[in-house]
């Protein structure tokens, strides 16, 4: 009983490993960690907008200290490894051989080029501005990405986790005590932008998605929308906008703290 017992044990721990190597090759193969760099600094950018529109410019190095520590691009991705933990061992080994594949990395490439690219205000105007375009001219193109945009659900699921992060913003506020609020105020308050909020989401995702996906020859694209819509495909979109939308609904509560305690500290 005793060696089956050490045999089990070595079994479980050898699997567990296995999966865990998976998952740290999935993290790396989807470029999970250069996205939350992105991430990162679009969040610092914002950050400093808050600052001006919030605290009247006044956060100075505390303010600065913990945008820093709320950012924290360590937990940020163990954030989303936790949300990728949830995939099955066979839908991993699905994943990565796909972004083993030259079509994988391809997209991955796009992917962050374009996530880099509308940083700058000026790109993202010039890229919604491409898809309303494709659009008018009956671009093949646009019927494919919104084909892999339907299959991913992933307006919706962006417009989910902007309206949750708005949601916990107000919370740590609150909590914070530099308003009162009850939770019917909240969720008002929240959700009262839905509609402009599902808008710019849709314009600004659509613009991103013909930026990334533009240099794509057909084949590859097809080759990716069919991986997309397999269960593995399927599951991995879900994982990966459950692990930001909860990286995000985190940083904003976090945020939403912070400028409290400052006009607190104002106010004192």
């Amino acid at each position: 009983m005793r060696s089956l017992a050490i045999a089990c044990l070595t079994l479980f721990w050898a699997s567990s490993a296995f999966a865990q190597a998976q998952l740290s090759v999935a993290m790396d193969r989807l470029g999970i960690g250069e996205m939350i760099e992105i991430m990162r600094v679009e969040g610092v950018d914002y950050a400093a907008s808050l600052n001006d529109e919030m605290l009247d410019g006044q956060g100075g190095s505390l303010w600065i200290a913990q945008v820093d520590g709320i950012y924290d691009a360590a937990r940020m991705g163990e954030t989303v490894r936790a949300s990728l933990a949830t995939l099955s061992d066979e839908h991993l080994r699905t994943i990565n051989v796909f972004y083993g594949s030259d079509v994988g990395r391809q997209v991955i490439a796009l992917e962050l080029a374009a996530r880099r690219a509308v940083m700058d205000k000026d790109l993202e105007t010039i890229a919604r501005e491409a898809y309303v375009q494709a659009v008018a001219e009956n671009d093949p193109k646009v019927v494919q990405l919104q084909q892999l945009e339907q299959s991913g659900d992933m307006i919706e699921r962006n417009v989910t986790g902007a309206l949750t992060a708005n949601y916990r913003f107000f919370s740590g506020m609150v909590d914070g005590d530099a308003f009162a609020m009850s939770e019917d105020e909240i969720i008002a308050e929240a959700w009262a932008q839905e509609d402009e909020i599902r808008e710019d989401t849709s314009e600004w995702l659509m613009g991103y998605l013909m930026l990334s996906y533009q240099p794509l020859e057909n084949d590859a694209f097809e080759a990716y929308l069919t991986f997309a819509e397999t269960p593995a495909g399927r599951a991995l979109n879900g994982a990966v906008f459950d692990g930001f939308n909860t990286m995000y609904a985190d940083i904003s509560y976090a945020l939403g703290r912070a400028v409290a305690l400052n006009l607190i500290g104002d106010e004192l």
